[in-house]
């Protein structure tokens, strides 16, 4: 049931320029995409990042990508990730079993990914505080309908909480600060 630093992938999912300023909550998306992402570097956890098709939404915002380290960003068309080849083919080389799920749409690229992961075995994490829609009633809806599907609904802090296990550490203090 808890996220382990040695399971677990970040998934980010489709937060673009043209995109993002649409949700209803692009501040929380960002700046806990933000916290998970510099978190997962810290802890060794590998990220994932999708772009959906980037000409016509524009790049991952540079907030995230700012701190994405090395990973390489993935253009896709198909609203789910899972179903982009180069993707998928990534994800299995990375020989995680927790999906860690943050970006947006909810109710669209989100939860199409989600569906995907978990029809293939993968446990996924769906960080409710770094997802979101245009609409507040479709983030609601589609947290719910993964809830039912099997995904666990999680927030930012239980993440970085459970991933770090223990106080007292060095990684713990650096992992502190991203929540002042």
């Amino acid at each position: 049931m808890l996220m382990r630093v040695d399971r677990s992938a970040l998934l980010v999912i489709d937060i673009q320029e043209r995109l993002l300023p649409t949700m209803s909550d692009p501040t929380s998306v960002v700046e806990n995409g933000a916290k998970l992402i510099t978190a997962a570097g810290l802890l060794g956890v590998p990220k994932l990042i999708s772009e959906q098709y980037p000409k016509g939404l524009g790049p991952t915002v540079p907030a995230i990508t700012n701190v994405l380290g090395d990973a390489e960003v993935r253009n896709k068309i198909s609203f789910s990730c899972g179903r982009d080849q180069g993707w998928s083919e990534a994800f299995t080389a990375l020989d995680r079993s927790q999906a860690i799920v943050i970006g947006i749409e909810a109710h669209v690229c989100v939860m199409q990914t989600v569906a995907d992961l978990l029809d293939s075995g993968v446990a996924v994490f769906l960080v409710a505080d770094a997802v979101s829609s245009r609409r507040p009633e479709n983030h609601r809806l589609a947290c719910e309908r993964m809830a039912r599907a099997g995904a666990q609904v999680v927030s930012t802090e239980m993440v970085l909480f459970e991933w770090l296990r223990e106080a007292g550490t060095p990684v713990f203090k650096d992992i502190q600060k991203l929540l002042k």
